[in-house]
């Protein structure tokens, strides 16, 4: 792909979060990786209705910028150590999705009550411990609770899903922040059950 076609799919996918309401105001940041290694990031602090593919930040691994006019998102440390120590990641969406951060602020893990977070999470959801907003800690706690899962919580924070792609990790936000939904409501209603440890095993050997 070339840099632009990076920039064009980092604003589609952003614009989708915000419509669907995985983010409000200006929060939240998603990326990619390009085959150069280089990191295409929202930019800090802007309207997603308002912004154009012009706006999408290039940066290095350093967080250097490589390209755009903007300053990119603050969290890029947090994309930076997952892309480092996660080789095959390539996308990256961080949200504050209403249900999943409600979870992340109780610093409570989202069990495996559905299967499709099998297929889709590869399990359960972990939280990550609370860090300073920007600082690189955030992201090497967030590699560390994601260990054999494709999301996790961040407390009193948010959320992030990663994939072998932008696509793919925004697919897996989705359905995080429909897992956090229902297990909100189930636990309103009376006591979950969890997905069986022998099918979990079963369909992870597929």
């Amino acid at each position: 792909m070339r840099v632009v076609d990076y920039k064009k799919q980092v604003l589609e996918y952003a614009q989708k979060a915000y419509k669907q309401c995985l983010m409000a105001g200006t929060s939240g940041n998603l990326s990619v990786r390009t085959q150069a290694g280089h990191i295409v990031i929202t930019p800090s602090g802007m309207d997603y209705l308002s912004m154009t593919a012009d706006d999408i930040m290039v940066i290095d691994l350093e967080g250097r910028i490589i390209e755009g006019p903007h300053q990119p998102s603050s969290e890029w440390p947090l994309h930076a150590e997952i892309y480092q120590r996660m080789p095959e990641v390539n996308g990256i969406v961080h949200t504050h999705s209403p249900y999943a951060t409600a979870f992340a602020v109780l610093n409570e893990p989202i069990p495996l009550v559905l299967i499709e977070m099998v297929t889709f999470l590869r399990g359960d959801v972990p939280v990550a411990p609370v860090a300073t907003q920007g600082a690189s800690e955030v992201g090497l706690g967030v590699v560390k609770a994601m260990k054999g899962r494709t999301a996790c919580l961040m407390q009193n924070h948010g959320a992030v899903t990663v994939g072998e792609n932008l696509p793919q990790a925004f697919v897996r936000t989705e359905y995080l922040e429909d897992a956090a939904k229902i297990y909100h409501f189930a636990k309103a209603i009376g006591t979950p059950t969890h997905v069986p440890a022998e099918m979990v095993q079963e369909m992870l050997n597929r």
